[in-house]
């Protein structure tokens, strides 16, 4: 077998854990397999080069932070291929250009846009064990490119799905996907498996397992992944292709406490209104949701929707500079959760978000709106009442036996 394992920050943190994660990849190697390993920077090193960077200059090149940025997995990399080295098996640490990574060219956020496997697959053929240093790439002109949040997880998925390996694992210090965080939901319980679309939709909504951009390449490309702990030898929880079940079954529940709330009155009843609002956050990068209008006595609308908090400056700024909408005013406000049940039963059983509404009910949480897709219900409620939502909703599933183990 070809296995890709993806480790995260605080599994290659310091040398003691350094050396356990070598080997755990010595014993791969040792089963027969072929291995090739992809490492985050260590712990809060990327967090660390950041924040110095913003103390020299707050008006740093973004292409001078990816070279800064690029150092972090660089250091873990070569330090790991050391560790496993010292195990008597033969390694070697590529980075982003030695692994023939390429990508766009927008620094700090770009998109990896071909691998070149020859030099891996000669490696391998030369029965190394590959390092490759994650969330890194170069582009056209040779520059260093860092690939944003989640990057290490996405080079992963990238290399398994160009080597057509045969299991992409990533480990972290969770050991596995669980039906809500265990954090808020003491009784949360691990998924033995989930499917890649549930998976998207629950990183969308906040759960910081997998990226996003990792599990749509997963499922583009039909890479199979596995969520293990770096810790223990548990099964862990596999991400894949799992058929359409019926009935009330959820894989999870999800609060995300960064939201705000845009609202805007006064706008002209007239076609385009949406499009002028959309083409400026989509202009600022900026996702919107929960999006909400309503039709005034005197023939304007108001409409409301809201952006993650780390985005409402930015979406604010736009909507200001920007007088073609004509709005009378404009306010903004926090204070707000969105709760979401998660559930690929959703389209066909009305019964999913009726249980959910009911558990609120029952403890006298007040719904402030509803947003429902083909997989997913989310209700914004009061950011106070949040914890206390997400244990309700999930228990009221629990016990009526309708979360997917």
């Amino acid at each position: 077998m070809l296995i890709v394992q993806k480790y995260g920050g605080t599994s290659v943190a310091n040398e003691e854990r350094i050396k356990n994660v070598a080997k755990r990849v010595a014993a791969a190697r040792q089963a027969g397999h072929k291995v090739v390993v992809v490492v985050s920077a260590r712990g809060d090193l990327t967090d660390e080069l950041m924040g110095m960077a913003v103390r020299v200059n707050p008006n740093y090149s973004k292409r001078e932070m990816d070279v800064l940025l690029a150092t972090g997995e660089l250091q873990s990399s070569a330090l790991l291929a050391m560790a496993i080295q010292g195990l008597g098996h033969p390694a070697v640490s590529l980075d982003g250009w030695l692994a023939r990574i390429s990508t766009t060219s927008a620094h700090t956020n770009a998109r990896i846009t071909s691998i070149d496997t020859e030099r891996i697959m000669a490696e391998l053929d030369n029965n190394q064990i590959v390092v490759v240093a994650g969330f890194q790439g170069v582009n056209r002109r040779g520059d260093f490119t860092t690939l944003g949040r989640g990057g290490s997880n996405t080079t992963a998925v990238a290399l398994a799905a160009a080597l057509k390996a045969d299991i992409c694992e990533n480990y972290t210090d969770v050991d596995g996907v669980y039906s809500a965080d265990p954090r808020i939901v003491p009784g949360a319980v691990k998924l033995s498996e989930i499917s890649y679309l549930e998976m998207l939709e629950l990183s969308a909504l906040g759960v910081n397992v997998l990226a996003k951009r990792s599990v749509g390449l997963a499922k583009k490309y039909g890479v199979k992944l596995v969520v293990k702990s770096s810790f223990d030898d548990g099964p862990g929880t596999v991400i894949k292709e799992v058929r359409k079940m019926e009935g009330m079954f959820i894989s999870g529940v999800a609060v995300d406490k960064n939201i705000s709330r845009i609202s805007i009155s006064g706008i002209k009843d007239e076609p385009g209104v949406w499009f002028k609002v959309f083409s400026l956050m989509n202009q600022a990068n900026i996702p919107i949701d929960f999006i909400q209008q309503a039709k005034m006595d005197d023939g304007t609308k108001d409409i409301s929707f809201t952006v993650a908090k780390t985005d409402l400056e930015g979406a604010v700024a736009a909507l200001e500079d920007n007088h073609r909408l004509g709005f009378d005013a404009m306010t903004h406000h926090g204070g707000i959760a969105k709760l979401s049940v998660v559930s690929t039963g959703m389209a066909t059983n009305p019964g999913v978000p009726s249980l959910m509404f009911e558990a609120l009910f029952e403890v006298g949480i007040n719904i402030d709106s509803i947003s429902t897709s083909e997989i997913r219900a989310s209700v914004l409620i009061d950011e106070k009442e949040a914890d206390r939502a997400a244990n309700v909703v999930h228990e009221k599933f629990l016990s009526g036996k309708y979360i997917r183990d």
